[in-house]
């Protein structure tokens, strides 16, 4: 299992063993680079064996309170900061720990394994239980290697994301019988097979809390979030868009650096990728200029990025949402290559302070469900007036987004878009109808409309769980470790607590971190409204440079017998998206992905049942 994980800590690797208990450690060493670090990490008593991925950022402060109450350290790191920690108040640590995780601590005069993950699921924590035991690790496929795992493709996942292009990142995997813990939530389990498990963390249960500057007190904690997350003793580099989320870790690690005589005497490294149907350089160069950073760019083209697709999913263990994620990986082995360990970037800040265009009408049809007409038809208009577009379609969908959201708490209705939902997926050109009956039948959740539930959503279920894998096992597959800054725990419950126009306001999306970045950031920057982040012409790819290779995996004999595709349906779509009278660009992906899932798991063709008469 942890040969399987290599990637993950290349360092060292470490074993325990006890009775019923076995815990295995591969080290990424990026805190105290000593063997005192070493894992797993058993306490001075002998009582508690640690496990440990992620990092505590926080780790100095807990240490200098766990001396002032009696314990001593042998090492500098954040592991054995943690092992005390949890000596000291138990599983009540939590609340106190600032960072990712997911960890392990056997507890050996009691019998008991803890575990927790962290607060938004940063880092990944896996299982597979039966009767007779139980298996935790960080990438599904250790335990698909373990030799004690008993399961193939779970073919209601798989049928969601080839059916209907669903793709969250909940509890049930891609495979059979294998879960992840969720964020914020940890457990014990005994060597009896007794499972207790709590949620410690949710956005529901923060506290409220009051603030006069917004702005001010926003930027205070965004600071203090990168300050933390620059406490390394290996180099920090950070992925750089073009954007504003990027642009402002940069900027403000810059500034931070020049109050570190330490940290001055290393360079500061961006890492960049550029499609020329996509130039941001102007802004990344205005930035690369006021941070004085060393900039590293790559430029691929679609048959590269092909090419690696098979990598990509194979450390990844699961589909992945578009192209751009082989871009994120290829930016991360960029890093690497530059002998970078830690890479900062801006993932979740788009759930946090409201970056996505989609937002906007939400934030309009909340205001008109309210009955703030007057304030959404204000909101529409200078919306507009920087976008471009018809204000008067604009505010008449809205009211009607308004309209069919209430309409979906009307029993009759609501049944009818179920049966809609239903058949439009059975309809699937693509698929044979045996696949349909693995679908599970919901239909979308349709949710109260506050842009602040809304956002809750995208944070706890879709889609910032999906892009938070993504990132762990991209990086990892380098042996990078991703700091994520707006994911701080304080600065999420300062944002939630503030009030909507800080997040949306006219034309602007993340309005309060416009706000905190004035005058830190270039002007051009901060100040521009459309948003790229690392995007890949996906359409235009699979019409010219990627219209071969995909004609040739659908001609191939593993596709014509696996038994669930109507392969002439597809081809017949991949040349209307050729000739430009379609776009199925998503689609030709996911079943390009489904293959090379089915490969990797050595499904053997016709891998679900099959009513022979349908074919």
């Amino acid at each position: 299992m942890t040969s399987a994980l290599l990637h993950r800590g290349p360092d060292e690797g470490g074993f325990y063993s006890s009775g019923s208990v076995g815990l295995g450690f591969r080290r990424l060493a990026i805190l105290d680079l000593t063997p005192t670090a070493h894992q797993p990490m058993i306490s001075e008593n002998g009582q508690l064996v640690l496990v440990f991925n992620g990092a505590i950022y926080n780790y100095i402060e807990l240490r200098r309170e766990l001396q002032s109450l009696g314990h001593s350290f042998r090492s500098t790191g954040d592991t054995e900061v943690l092992l005390h920690a949890y000596q000291q108040w138990g599983p009540d640590c939590l609340q106190r720990l600032n960072g990712m995780w997911a960890f392990l601590i056997y507890d050996r005069l009691s019998g008991r394994v803890f575990g927790s993950r962290d607060r938004f699921g940063i880092k990944p924590f896996f299982y597979y239980r039966t009767d007779r035991y139980a298996l935790f690790a960080s990438e599904i496929k250790a335990l698909r290697t373990s030799g004690l795992y008993q399961g193939g493709v779970n073919w209601e996942v798989a049928s969601k994301f080839l059916l209907q292009g669903t793709l969250t990142d909940d509890e049930e995997r891609f495979f059979t019988g294998i879960h992840q813990l969720p964020p914020g939530t940890a457990f014990e389990l005994d060597t009896d097979g007794h499972w207790k498990e709590w949620r410690y963390w949710s956005l529901n249960a923060i506290p409220s809390m009051t603030c006069t500057d917004p702005a001010q007190a926003f930027g205070e904690l965004f600071e203090d979030s990168i300050r933390l997350r620059m406490r390394s003793d290996q180099p920090v580099g950070v992925t750089l868009s073009g954007g504003l989320d990027s642009t402002a870790i940069i900027c403000l690690l810059a500034q931070l650096k020049g109050d570190s005589e330490r940290e001055r005497a290393t360079a500061l490294h961006a890492f960049s990728f550029i499609a020329k149907e996509f130039d941001e350089s102007a802004y990344i160069n205005e930035t690369v200029a006021q941070t004085r950073a060393t900039l590293h760019q790559f430029q691929e083209g679609p048959r590269e990025l092909w090419d690696k697709m098979a990598t990509v999913i194979r450390f990844q263990d699961e589909p992945v949402h578009s192209l751009n994620a082989i871009v994120g990986f290829d930016l991360l082995r960029l890093a690497a290559g530059q002998g970078i360990r830690v890479v900062l970037c801006g993932q979740g800040a788009d759930e946090i302070i409201g970056g996505y265009s989609s937002y906007f009408p939400d934030y309009w049809a909340m205001l008109i469900r309210q009955g703030r007409l007057g304030d959404a038809w204000n909101e529409i208009q200078q919306y507009t007036s920087a976008h471009g577009g018809c204000a008067w379609k604009r505010f008449a969908s809205s009211i009607q987004k308004v309209g069919i959201t209430a309409c979906h708490h009307i029993p009759a209705y609501h049944s009818f878009s179920v049966t809609k939902h239903q058949r439009k997926t059975q309809g699937n050109a693509w698929y044979r109808p045996d696949l349909s009956r693995h679908f599970h039948k919901d239909v979308p959740d349709y949710l109260d409309l506050s842009l602040d539930a809304i956002q809750k959503y995208s944070v706890e279920h879709n889609p910032l769980p999906l892009y938070l894998r993504i990132e762990d096992r991209n990086s990892m597959a380098h042996s990078v470790e991703t700091r994520l800054p707006f994911l701080d725990y304080r600065l999420v419950s300062l944002v939630f607590n503030m009030a909507t126009n800080w997040k949306l306001r006219g034309p602007w999306n993340k309005f309060v971190l416009r706000e905190a970045m004035r005058h830190r950031i270039p002007e051009s920057v901060r100040t521009r409204v459309d948003k790229m982040g690392f995007p890949v012409p996906t359409r235009k790819w699979f019409a010219h440079d990627l219209y071969e290779p995909m004609q040739d995996l659908l001609a191939t004999r593993a596709v014509r017998e696996r038994g669930i595709y109507n392969v002439s349906a597809i081809v017949e779509d991949l040349q209307r998206h050729r000739s430009g009278h379609a776009d199925v660009s998503q689609g030709l992906f996911n079943v390009a992905q489904f293959e090379i899932l089915a490969t990797l798991s050595n499904d053997a063709p016709l891998p679900i049942p099959l009513n022979r008469e349908s074919l």
